[in-house]
């Protein structure tokens, strides 16, 4: 059976590839992108990427600690007419997953809120007093 198949096709195995003479020659690239619609796993390595994600729990602070930060605090709360600066590092909670991380700003304090417990930077950021690791000002 092999052996007649082989012979089956003796007449034409031995033609030149056709080109056309009005197309253009498409590449592989471009021929490998007319399948990309049907892959079957669509979003899976988004899915694996976020899985793999790693976060952050945050830190539980001492007591000393948090009066350092609430005595920070309270000076650039005094100090909100003169729009001191300060490098701000605090939690920020993940949408997606449990945990989160760290971000740290820098810049202007507009209002450092004890009423509201949030201190609001002059580029809009409003960061939560509970939420923060370290208050670093800038003279």
């Amino acid at each position: 059976m092999k052996e007649q198949n082989q012979h089956r096709y003796d007449d034409i195995i031995r033609l030149p590839h056709h080109v056309s003479p009005t197309r253009p020659h498409m590449s592989a690239w471009n021929r490998a992108a007319q399948f990309s619609p049907f892959a079957a796993l669509t979003g899976y390595d988004d899915a694996v990427r976020e899985t793999a994600r790693l976060t952050e729990q945050p830190v539980e602070l001492d007591e000393s600690r948090r009066a350092e930060l609430s005595e920070r605090l309270r000076q650039l709360h005094e100090r909100e007419a003169e729009r001191p600066r300060a490098r701000i590092t605090y939690f920020v909670y993940d949408l997606y997953k449990a945990g989160g991380a760290y971000v740290t700003v820098e810049g202007a304090v507009k209002k450092a809120d004890p009423v509201y417990h949030t201190v609001a930077m002059a580029d809009g950021t409003v960061i939560d007093m509970e939420d923060i690791l370290e208050v670093e000002p800038i003279f």
